[in-house]
């Protein structure tokens, strides 16, 4: 249920005390026999809040000094980039980071005016050097995404400039929490300004690198050329900068940075769904005051903190399901980019909705269906086998025109500038294009609901086994497919999928919280889905009974 304020402006009672964060990100000392406490990599690294002893300048010690040690066990001998997002706790972890790194003599490429940097354009940083050739460089971006104000977060992104796979970052948390039992004294730190005018210290143009070669994956000639009126809110974001940026070197003259505030407390947000403040450019309570907007453009946006998700707003249709614009951007590249590989796939998580199946065998393509995580895109999107890999949440990336990576994590700005070339090219909004898509193939009804769970149970349903599913049917269709593996890459979901001919459901354990996660979706509309939903809890409960 809806708390009673979503979609509403914050008041001050919302507004975290930015003084009392920074003050226990330096002062409190975590206890590293406490779980809550310790170092946890999620799928998209630590995240927690110094308020909770959880993000804590110790942490961020242990964190990059356990890094650095997995980087010399690697080889990895290269520079290692680095960029941070506009929550409070980024920028002193930023610091933190750079004073250890520093110490340990490794070279680190930061912002030419340290500014704040969006994850795409780290990610695009590290390929671009790589690409070139020598010693591989890597990167960590600072930033808990669209978490609220109080958090902080803290990502390792190796050489192949995605998210770190778990192989990595388990061994990086284990080490990171021995280094906490031990104490941090023996780990050398330069102090931040000594550091900031060291040899080992460069001043890197993320943002025009970045921006310059943008018109290798979007056409932003189409774009210009239309004259199609964008509305960017980067929801006081690090894209904020890149927007105007964007705007000035391609010459947009109809681009408009909706609100380029930059504000840790992020008051001019709207409430989310739950009533906190939350920069999740998916949902309609935290967009509410982009979508309030959207007549003043042909297509609006909105990108998190660190810029990794997109969210798509047009005049007809309001901020799209992300699950809907995957769906027409997957249709529209794979007809309008020939100089893809005929071989290339279409990489989805296996909570995504089932639209997109039916769009790429129309397109004649081949489908990877992959555990949830962007982290198992990375590979694929490499190596040209996979040219377009997205996920349920808002996140997506695809290649280069020509074929080649852009970027091995999500980047939410290419695709807010992707909603505005299909609008140039063919006419139609993407909210357009996707009535038409449900004309084609059906107009599916998808949700996701929440249901309690121990962490005992929750444990039992990440080692769930097919065979431990007795049902034969769901909603009235016979059962096709009972999944505890993606069958994309043979990797564990970590939970359990059950297929008919119409509908599906996923059921995941909560990472943070005691529940599970149900996704649903069906062909059968919203009554049928209801029943799906019904059964699914039902058969999930007896599973864990």
């Amino acid at each position: 249920m809806a708390h009673e304020r979503a979609g509403t402006p914050a008041l001050p009672e919302d507004l975290v005390d930015i003084g009392a964060l920074e003050d226990a990100y330096y002062t409190t000392v975590p206890d590293p026999e406490d779980p809550l406490q310790q170092v946890v990599f999620g799928t998209s690294g630590h995240r927690g809040s110094s308020l909770d002893a959880a993000f804590t300048e110790s942490h961020i010690v242990a964190t990059t000094a356990a890094i650095i040690e997995y980087r010399r066990g690697a080889g990895i001998g290269g520079p290692l980039f680095i960029g941070f997002d506009t929550h409070a706790l980024s920028r002193p972890a930023w610091r933190t980071a750079i004073e250890v790194l520093v110490g340990a003599g490794i070279e680190v490429c930061v912002d030419e005016l340290s500014r704040h940097t969006p994850t795409p354009a780290v990610s695009h940083a590290i390929l671009v050097h790589n690409r070139a050739g020598g010693p591989e460089a890597d990167g960590i971006v600072v930033t808990p995404s669209h978490n609220p104000p109080r958090d902080g977060g803290f990502k390792y992104n190796p050489p192949n400039g995605g998210p770190a796979d778990s192989s990595i970052t388990t061994g990086i948390a284990d080490r990171a929490n021995e280094l906490l039992r031990e104490g941090l004294t023996a780990i050398p730190r330069v102090p931040f300004d000594r550091a900031m005018h060291s040899d080992l210290v460069v001043k890197y143009p993320f943002s025009t690198t970045y921006v310059d070669s943008l018109k290798n994956v979007v056409d932003m000639t189409a774009i210009r050329e239309a004259g199609i009126r964008i509305g960017a809110d980067p929801l006081g974001g690090a894209s904020v900068g890149y927007w105007a940026e964007i705007g000035f070197m391609y010459n947009l003259a109809h681009l408009t940075v909706v609100n380029p505030t930059v504000d840790p407390q992020f008051g001019f947000m709207t409430l989310d769904t739950d009533g906190k403040i939350r920069m999740d450019c998916s949902s309609p309570n935290a967009m509410a005051s982009l979508i309030a907007v959207r007549d003043s453009y042909d297509i609006a946006t909105g990108n998190d903190a660190d810029a990794d998700r997109h969210g798509i707003v047009t005049p007809d249709g309001g901020l799209m399901n992300p699950n809907h614009f995957l769906a027409v951007a997957i249709d529209y590249l794979f007809t309008h980019r020939p100089g893809w590989n005929a071989s290339a796939a279409v990489g989805k998580t296996l909570v995504s909705s089932s639209m997109i199946d039916r769009v790429v065998a129309n397109v004649g393509r081949r489908m990877v269906e992959v555990p949830v995580g962007f982290k198992w895109f990375v590979p694929g999107l490499l190596s040209g086998d996979i040219a377009f890999g997205g996920e349920e949440s808002a996140g997506a990336s695809f290649l280069q025109t020509d074929g080649d990576v852009w970027s091995t994590d999500k980047d939410g700005i290419i695709m807010a500038l992707l909603a505005s070339e299909i609008l140039a090219v063919t006419g139609k909004s993407p909210s357009q294009r996707y009535a038409e898509l449900t004309e084609q193939f059906g107009d599916p009804a998808y949700a996701r609901i929440d249901a309690p769970a121990s962490r005992a149970q929750k444990a039992l349903l990440g080692k769930l086994s097919a065979s431990q599913v007795s049902a034969t049917s769901l909603a009235g269709e016979p059962i096709t497919a009972i999944l505890t593996e993606a069958p994309g890459n043979g990797a564990a979901i970590g939970g359990l999928k059950v297929v008919t001919e119409n509908a599906w459901f996923a059921a995941r354990p909560s990472g943070t919280e005691d529940l599970y996660k149900i996704y649903a979706e069906s062909f059968n509309g919203p009554d049928h889905l209801a029943r799906v939903q019904e059964e699914a809890q039902a058969l999930v409960d007896g599973a864990l009974s």
